[in-house]
């Protein structure tokens, strides 16, 4: 009975220790941004095509623009867009350029706390830093709003955040975005949108159970992380064709929300349209729908 007691105690020390020693898993490099100026037209046009006005404005709700999203309920509990105004107390007033660019990249906040994948920094870490630096001007010239950010309703054990450390170190790619030189210029600003900045991915593949990408399965849709959504439809070349899509159709519809059957998107995929790819230039919605066709599945 001792002996066992001794393996209890032992067990225990070892459990706590791993515990407190999972941030030691976040490997959060001394970040010096390359580029010296943002670009404020460039970093607007580039927060509507990743979905950072979609996501963090309440528009049914009558939200001040980025100052907290609706509420987004999934499977692992109720998550709660935070308020990216530039307001110091409730915002990211007080963040440095540095810190903005560790959250996009590494998904860790200025306190050194992990974020959930439900912010996508999964594929904004493919981000060069003049796209940081140009978000990063576009989000100072949004007025301040009071407004806290509401906390997460997670359950045991997804309420537990420290262990987001571990599922970022074994599933966190933080590889910057990289054109494929044998492919055209168009092929390769589709390829950034849709892999990158609009992270087509995130909805449109299937998860494991906690809830990272199946990257054997991309684009094959698969079951909505929201609840009451149903399943969202796969995109590679081949599903697309089956279900009646060509090029011409799918850019058209990221503009008006049409489905080549003359049916709208529903759920997601319609907030997605009004609040992110309707603001794109045709040039680069076309380029998303050339990617999309003729990618490698």
């Amino acid at each position: 009975m001792k002996k066992h007691g001794v393996l209890v105690v032992v067990g225990l020390v070892v459990a706590v220790t791993g515990w407190f020693s999972l941030p030691l898993l976040a490997s959060i490099p001394e970040l010096k941004l390359s580029t010296a100026r943002g670009d404020v037209s460039r970093g607007a046009y580039l927060a509507r095509a990743s979905g950072c006005i979609a996501c963090h404005t309440d528009v049914k709700g009558g939200g001040a623009p980025l100052a907290g999203g609706a509420p987004l309920k999934t499977e692992f509990g109720t998550f709660y867009p935070p308020n990216l105004t530039t307001d110091v107390q409730n915002g990211i007033g007080g963040w440095t350029l540095e810190q903005f660019a560790i959250a996009l990249r590494h998904g860790v906040s200025p306190s050194g706390d992990p974020y959930y994948p439900a912010f996508p920094y999964e594929f904004y870490a493919g981000l060069s830093d003049q796209d940081i630096t140009d978000l990063w001007v576009a989000f100072q010239t949004v007025p301040p709003v009071a407004q806290t950010s509401t906390e997460h309703q997670l359950g045991f054990p997804f309420n537990l955040r420290r262990s987001l450390y571990l599922w970022q170190a074994m599933f966190l790619d933080e590889r910057l975005f990289a054109a494929e030189p044998d492919k055209d210029e168009r092929y390769n600003r589709g390829k950034f949108l849709v892999e990158s900045a609009a992270h087509c991915a995130a909805c449109h593949s299937p998860r494991n159970l906690l809830g990272a990408l199946d990257s054997g399965a991309l684009y094959t849709g698969g079951a909505s992380a929201l609840e009451q959504e149903g399943n969202i439809p796969p995109i590679t070349a081949k599903a697309l064709t089956e279900a009646g899509w060509n090029e011409l159709d799918l850019g058209y519809a990221l503009k008006t929300g049409v489905k080549a059957d003359g049916d709208v998107f529903g759920g997601s995929m319609a907030e997605v349209v009004r609040e992110g790819t309707a603001y794109l230039q045709q040039q680069d919605r076309n380029a998303i729908a050339y990617y999309l066709f003729n990618r490698d599945d």
